[in-house]
């Protein structure tokens, strides 16, 4: 299913390159700029079976997207700068803005050497557990698991499964069967009891994965000396902010933001929900976001910058860099607006 909502959204994203509608449709869509949002920024790699692949862009195609939008004249900015453009209504020239989520060492190895030469801030956030090294990446630990595995058994509510996972079709069903699963459970406790017994029965350290992939404090207290990059939080857990009660949610809001600041000794501004959709981010967060003081706050509901999300500033939409259409061709469509509109049902502007 997701294989063909992937394909249906290739094929749109072509026709409307190769229909030129989106010039057309730039001028009333494209809005005064954009965020975009990223994960990894990395090498390919070979593997056959890759269920996050959207979640990682190559180094390339990163410097298509910068490259495109220097000879489109739109300035690349700082999430401060973003605000105070839409603040000011400053909105000539347009502008854009980069964001990474989670803290990935690779933001630093791959992405950040290519904003340096292009002279691009960047956004990077933060979920604390991660930068400690004991975070829960369950979406990573589950495709370790799943690649190792010749079939997995699991307990679904009444029902005990065994998931082939032979080859690389049977393991990217399993892994969305699975997947769908973890993420429909009630609380975020339910989420990572499944997962920790998953990894105790397919020998898969999740511990060791957070390690080997996310920044330490120690090393983005180094990066964030960097005048190009701003470090912002992402709550303590990486969890789904709408399944808490409100005293959690703030806590997982306000003590990012705490442990950030003290472990890097400067101001945290900027806020970005973790998985960020209709279902993990809404009034309510968006509310308890600017009561913790953020500037900022950003989804991963899709949608160019208009003049209205300036009174909307903790509910910010942004344009996803995704590993699953790295085209070069595509890039004119992203900027115009035109598919994050169609995504919307051109709805220029929601905020709820």
């Amino acid at each position: 299913m997701k294989q063909l909502r992937n394909n249906v959204i290739r094929v749109g994203l072509e026709a409307l390159y190769f229909s030129g509608a989106h010039h057309l449709l730039r001028p009333l869509l494209a809005g005064v700029g954009a965020i975009f949002m990223l994960h990894h920024v990395r090498p390919p790699r070979e593997d056959a079976f890759q269920p996050n692949r959207h979640l990682e862009v190559t180094p390339d195609f990163l410097r298509a997207t910068l490259c495109h939008l220097r000879s489109h004249d739109i300035d690349i900015v700082s999430m401060d700068e973003l605000h105070e453009r839409l603040a000011q209504g400053r909105f000539t020239p347009r502008f854009a803005a980069f964001t990474l989520d989670d803290g990935y060492r690779d933001n630093r190895d791959f992405a950040l050497p290519l904003l340096c030469e292009f002279g691009a801030p960047a956004t990077i956030y933060v979920a604390s557990d991660f930068a400690e090294g004991t975070g829960c990446l369950w979406w990573i630990a589950l495709e370790a698991i799943v690649a190792k595995a010749g079939h997995i058994d699991v307990q679904i509510g009444h029902a005990a499964l065994r998931l082939d996972t032979t080859t690389a079709h049977a393991k990217q069903a399993a892994f969305e069967r699975l997947h769908d699963w973890l993420r429909a459970l009630p609380g975020e406790d339910d989420l990572e009891r499944e997962i920790t017994a998953l990894c105790t029965k397919y020998d898969v350290d999740m511990a060791a994965l957070c390690r080997e992939l996310c920044l330490s404090w120690n090393e983005l207290k180094a990066l964030a000396a960097d005048p190009l990059v701003t470090v912002g939080a992402h709550t303590i857990t990486h969890c789904n902010l709408a399944k808490q009660s409100e005293e959690i949610a703030t806590q997982e809001m306000a003590l990012s933001r705490a442990r950030i600041e003290h472990a890097l000794g400067r101001p945290v501004q900027h806020f970005a929900y973790p998985y960020g959709d209709r279902h993990a981010a809404g009034e309510r967060e968006f509310a308890l976001a600017g009561a913790s003081g953020f500037k900022t706050a950003v989804t991963t509901r899709p949608g160019m910058l208009f003049a209205e999300n300036a009174g909307h500033s903790t509910a910010l939409p942004r344009v996803s860099l995704n590993g699953n259409y790295q085209d070069a061709r595509i890039l004119p469509v992203l900027t115009s607006g035109a598919a994050t509109a169609m995504w919307n049902g051109f709805r220029r502007f929601a905020a709820a």
